[in-house]
């Protein structure tokens, strides 16, 4: 039997790092691919997995860079600025799809067999 999740595998996240305006959030998002996963792929488990560990990257360079803020190391307070913003929203984002997903699921557990 396929695992009904499989088909979400393909799914990527565009990657928004470095983006400051309208028509760079449309290239970053035209990144994002779609589709089956690809042949070896271990499927939604190490995707989500490799989604947390973006999210805590991004969120470990925010906190690096709040320190050199607070510490006066910090050459352009627009680039802490931005981490932060970029940290905000992937936890943002990371949330919506966990709740999307255990909605899906949590639908699916209630379908008549």
């Amino acid at each position: 039997m396929t695992s009904p999740i499989g088909a979400i595998a393909g799914f990527a996240v565009p990657n928004f790092s470095g983006v400051t305006d309208a028509a760079s959030v449309s290239s970053a998002a035209a990144g994002a691919t779609f589709g089956a996963p690809a042949v070896g792929d271990s499927g939604f488990a190490s995707i989500l997995a490799g989604t947390v560990d973006q999210l805590n990257g991004v969120q470990a360079n925010a906190d690096v860079l709040a320190t050199q803020a607070a510490t006066g190391d910090l050459q352009d307070a627009h680039d802490y600025m931005i981490a932060s913003t970029e940290a905000k929203l992937a936890t943002e984002t990371v949330v919506t799809l966990k709740n999307s997903a255990v909605a899906a699921f949590t639908e699916i557990m209630r379908m008549p067999v």
